[in-house]
């Protein structure tokens, strides 16, 4: 089994791939291991025991930022 901090780098290397998608680039911007470890075992420590159950937690805030960032593209114009 992966270790917390193997399933964050795995994430931000998600991130970083994912850059133009939606609401990832705040997460390269902004989030580094330390708080991608907080952010899905800070809210859901029993369940995130592998990549796909922390993607999962990391993909609800994203969705959240991706439409803040569509808002804000929308209203711009």
């Amino acid at each position: 089994m992966a270790t917390r901090s193997e399933i964050a780098k795995q994430i931000l290397a998600h991130a970083e791939a994912h850059y133009e998608d939606g609401g990832w680039d705040v997460i390269v911007e902004c989030h580094d291991e330390a708080s991608i470890i907080e952010m899905v075992w800070g809210v859901a420590p029993e369940t995130a025991d592998t990549f796909e159950a922390a993607m999962a937690e990391v993909r609800d805030i994203v969705s959240i930022w991706a439409d803040r960032e569509a808002d804000a593209f929308n209203s711009a114009f």
